[in-house]
């Protein structure tokens, strides 16, 4: 059974300061749950009867059977499914020195949960497995970054700092920014290593980091010079630019 105590912590972790004083995050979703529970290491596990039974061994500290209704009541879907876990979060050590040798997604300033948790989910299918944000960036744990993640947060290092301070630690690693004036991405060579870095929604990237990009792409509309939209999605953008990075190796 689901105590009233036990729905309030879970419901508590919705928000940023309780996630940080007690480094725990909410996962929701038979998927979701299901590929995070090799990947982090789980303190409480609501699941229903019938849902417990297809799990493959599991562990956890606390282990709550439960019904529909009960998971409902801890839930932040508007429809909520079998199985609700909260998880320790991991912190990983960016080594700084590797990021010359490899692809890696920089992030300035994403506001939207959606927006990074699928961000995450591109970088998994790419094989990125660093994905370096801003200390403005919102915060990886959010209930809805983890769901729009559909479990690749479990397999992508996440990283928050400085970005320009950390520039500053890995002169000569190319950093690749996308603008409305670049080079055509579609045409310009593009080695396999480096860094792609995403700007805000709503404000791209800032004028620091813009100072520092070496190469400026532009993903061009069809045809070019047809009126449209100003700009795509963030995460969109991004798909459209790791696939044209791993096309070419």
């Amino acid at each position: 059974m689901l105590s009233k105590n036990k729905i309030k912590q879970i419901l508590s972790l919705a928000r940023k300061k309780e996630r940080d004083e007690t480094l725990l995050f909410v996962a929701e979703g038979n998927k979701t749950v299901t590929d995070l529970l090799p990947l982090f290491r789980c303190q409480t596990l609501v699941v229903t009867e019938k849902f417990r039974e297809t799990l493959p061994g599991f562990q956890a500290e606390e282990i709550i059977i439960a019904t529909k209704e009960e998971i409902k009541k801890a839930s932040q879907l508007n429809t909520p499914q079998s199985a609700l876990a909260v998880f320790y979060q991991q912190e990983y050590t960016l080594d700084v020195t590797s990021l010359k040798d490899k692809l890696s997604i920089m992030l300035d300033t994403i506001q939207d949960p959606g927006n990074l948790g699928t961000i995450i989910r591109i970088a998994d299918w790419f094989g990125i497995e660093e994905v370096i944000c801003s200390s403005e960036t919102v915060d990886v744990y959010n209930p809805k970054t983890i769901q729009a993640t559909m479990g690749a947060v479990g397999r992508v290092r996440v990283h928050y700092c400085d970005l320009c301070n950390l520039l500053d630690e890995i002169p000569g690693v190319p950093l690749f920014g996308t603008f409305l004036q670049g080079k055509n991405i579609f045409c310009d060579y593009l080695p396999p290593n480096g860094i792609l870095l995403m700007g805000n929604e709503g404000n791209g990237i800032s004028p620091q980091l813009e100072s520092r990009v070496t190469e400026k792409l532009f993903i061009p509309n069809f045809p070019i010079g047809r009126k449209t939209s100003e700009s795509l999605n963030v995460a969109v953008a991004t798909a459209i630019a790791c696939s044209e990075f791993r096309r070419r190796v």
